[in-house]
């Protein structure tokens, strides 16, 4: 009988471990699921909603995210760069691990992104280039520096509110730093879509993912010593 309990007592034990441990300074995730529009994304506040939700549905709602996407100049409105909205840094990913200390490390070779480092707001991995299906694109619309990407044929999906076929394209990277295009091995600025619509991200290698950020009104913890 004392065996048949110390066996339940093990099981609810490890059955009540996290699967995995969540860091409380958090201010880096890729979104889990994309928004089944293509690169339609009702826009910039429109992203911003989205990795809003997915923060607050793992108790991360008070702090204020931003999704890292570019927008062109249009309708007398100023371009909008990535890098422009995503707050001073540092940053940190679900477990904990730093990504950059700052928006120039971020845009530097020493940036840790990667397979590795770029998790959900879950904590979860995403599909790389070498796994099936592959869904290493991430839309940003913007340059290797995260400046808006205005190359030739560049619309950032009519500034991220069209899905339609054959119209468009955006810029996108590769979260694994690895691939074809331009820049293979950049997360944020590797080569442009196939097209604006789900099937056509699918098609390029993606399936309309983005980086978020936590934003102004987040101060995340001052960098440890080891850190430094």
């Amino acid at each position: 009988m004392k065996k048949a309990f110390a066996t339940l007592a093990a099981l609810m034990l490890v059955t009540a471990l996290p699967v995995a441990a969540q860091s409380n300074n958090m201010s880096f995730f890729a979104t889990s699921v994309g928004m089944g529009r293509g690169a339609d994304l009702r826009g910039l506040d429109g992203a911003d909603r989205h990795c809003q939700s997915l923060a607050y549905n793992v108790g991360f709602g008070d702090t204020e995210w931003h999704a890292y996407l570019s927008a062109l100049p249009r309708d007398g409105q100023p371009a909008v760069n990535a890098r422009d909205r995503i707050g001073r840094g540092p940053w940190y990913n679900f477990r904990g691990e730093l990504i950059a200390r700052d928006v120039t490390d971020l845009h530097s070779e020493n940036a840790n992104i990667n397979k590795q480092t770029v998790l959900t707001e879950k904590g979860g991995t995403v599909n790389g280039r070498d796994d099936t299906p592959n869904q290493h694109d991430f839309l940003t619309g913007s340059n290797l520096d995260g400046t808006v990407y205005t190359g030739e044929g560049a619309t950032a999906c009519d500034n991220w509110t069209s899905s339609a076929d054959g119209v468009g394209s955006a810029r996108v990277g590769h979260f694994d730093r690895q691939g074809g295009g331009q820049n293979p091995t950049s997360w944020n600025s590797a080569h442009d879509s196939r097209g604006c619509s789900q099937e056509n991200l699918v098609a390029t290698g993606g399936n309309g993912y983005f980086y978020c950020f936590a934003a102004a009104g987040n101060v995340p913890p001052p960098l440890t010593n080891e850190e430094e």
